[in-house]
């Protein structure tokens, strides 16, 4: 960046502190908010909260229909997601071929004749089509989850072979039981190919065992790191899962279970004597780890805490549990006691939130309407910021905690001087259209705000915040609302849901 470009983001940026004190106009008034424009949905408070934790930015149409209907009829209709109609994403997502191929033709994609084997094609399509469906998907809450349970069973693509993997695991563990059985997602999960590889249980072998795999299982995917294991339960279980492996070259990235690879020997994990059995051993084990109340409990504060916040209410957690387990691992009982008895009661007294970097790349395209491929500058955005999809290092996956975010400021300003200055390759945004009918700085600060954080400002944070801009010298007409714009992202109160 040169001096002069420093100096622009310099004024966006101060630009953008003048919101950190203001509030936009949230009334309780059931949605009756003088906003001077034709077709305004403007959301109470609360509603507007609830609803953004449940989508990567909550669109206008999204925020008319709830004014609407309700939010709990958009929860429930969310619930169902294939009685939504997505035909345009299906028709945006026609051309990638990685939601169709198998393990192997993604290896001969990356296959190089003379320079060895490029992951970075395979790699950058499947973070694009994973931005894309956040973007534009009418099946928010749904990708919510898909993202949720993407971080729970955390798979990186950068180590080893797992970037050709990672895809298939995408399309056939997490994407089908996103809002289904969580029972049939850890079996699934245990016999990912990605998963295995990932986490050296293709290298678990009798003769050396690996307990990485059987650990994270324990830790991570199940019971919690307090939920009663020992180490020898580790071990053992590790024992259980000897064998379990993927096959290589003929059928390249298929599971596999191999006898001569299995300790054959009896095992105690969590109390209970594991007769040999070849494969049945694991399977016994992960039947048992799904309905196990620790399990149960784990899960449900995990997504508690994801649509509540930190601090989660104890009855709400014990409930959603209770539901999971009444359910044999069934994923909706728990989030309509989440949803409709914890985050709708709650919705007008909730701490807010730090959006994380893909929640706040994902909400300024949605709030701008604008059209992306998810391309390279955005990808390279989201590293910068700390966050790139699928190459999170570690199994436990990115933090919600908002300490691990807020001091990286830097790269969201970046990306919102260049979203708001139409400087962003593959991706733009049709400016007068969202200002149609608006003539003045004050009155476009009004509709930008409306389409990015909900609601007008109150006029005089609009005529300060003008003022700023036009001191930072920024131009009038479409530039003008550009400029607008990138403040508002780069605002505190963007940051925030």
């Amino acid at each position: 960046m040169n001096r002069r470009e420093f100096l622009r983001l310099a004024g966006i940026v101060a630009s953008a502190a003048a919101l950190s004190g203001c509030q936009t106009v949230y009334r309780q008034l059931g949605g009756q908010v003088e906003s001077g424009f034709e077709n305004a949905a403007i959301l109470s408070t609360g509603d507007l909260t609830a609803l953004q934790r449940m989508t990567f930015g909550a669109r206008a149409f999204e925020r008319a229909w709830v004014l609407e209907n309700g939010l709990a009829a958009w929860i429930e209709e969310q619930l169902s997601p294939v009685a939504i109609d997505d035909t345009p994403l299906e028709v945006r997502m026609r051309p990638y071929g990685i939601l169709r191929q198998s393990a192997d033709d993604l290896y001969v994609r990356g296959e190089k004749l003379f320079d060895g084997v490029d992951p970075a094609p395979v790699i950058a399509e499947m973070q694009a089509v994973t931005l894309i469906r956040q973007v534009y998907s009418r099946r928010q809450l749904y990708e919510v989850l898909v993202e949720f349970w993407s971080d729970h069973f955390n798979i990186s693509m950068d180590k080893e072979n797992v970037w050709y993997l990672k895809p298939v695991d995408d399309r056939e563990v997490i994407r089908p039981n996103a809002l289904g059985n969580f029972r049939q997602m850890l079996h699934a999960s245990a016999h990912s190919p990605a998963m295995l590889t990932y986490l050296d249980n293709q290298a678990n072998l009798a003769s050396s065992p690996n307990e990485n795999y059987a650990r994270e299982l324990l830790e991570l995917h199940t019971m919690g790191v307090d939920g009663g294991y020992t180490q020898l339960d580790v071990m053992e279980l590790a024992r259980c899962l000897t064998g379990w492996t993927v096959k290589e070259r003929w059928w390249r990235g298929e599971f596999t279970f191999n006898p001569d690879f299995h300790d054959q020997g009896p095992k105690t994990v969590l109390g209970t004597q594991i007769p040999p059995g070849g494969i049945a051993e694991g399977e016994a084990i992960l039947d048992r780890l799904a309905g196990h109340p620790s399990t149960a409990r784990f899960l449900a504060a995990k997504l508690s805490r994801r649509f509540l916040g930190e601090n989660p209410p104890e009855d709400i957690v014990i409930r959603a549990a209770q539901g999971i387990l009444d359910s044999r691992g069934e994923i909706r009982p728990a989030l309509r006691t989440i949803l409709l008895d914890g985050l709708l009661p709650m919705r007008q007294t909730l701490a807010p939130m730090f959006k994380r970097p893909v929640d706040f790349v994902a909400s300024a395209l949605r709030g701008l309407n604008a059209e992306t491929d998810g391309g390279d500058f955005i990808q390279q955005t989201l590293a910068r910021l700390g966050q790139s999809p699928f190459r999170w290092p570690t199994p436990d996956g990115p933090p919600l905690d908002k300490a691990h975010w807020m001091g990286n400021l830097l790269p969201r300003w970046k990306f919102s001087l260049a979203l708001g200055r139409g400087e962003i390759d593959g991706t733009s945004f049709d400016l007068p259209a969202l200002l149609v009918g608006a003539a003045g700085i004050p009155a476009l600060l009004h509709r930008l705000a409306e389409g990015l954080i909900g609601a007008p400002l109150a006029m005089n944070d609009a005529e300060s915040l003008a003022a700023i801009l036009q001191e930072a010298g920024a131009p009038e007409g479409l530039d003008a609302a550009g400029a607008v714009s990138a403040g508002i992202l780069a605002s505190p109160a963007f940051q925030w849901k």
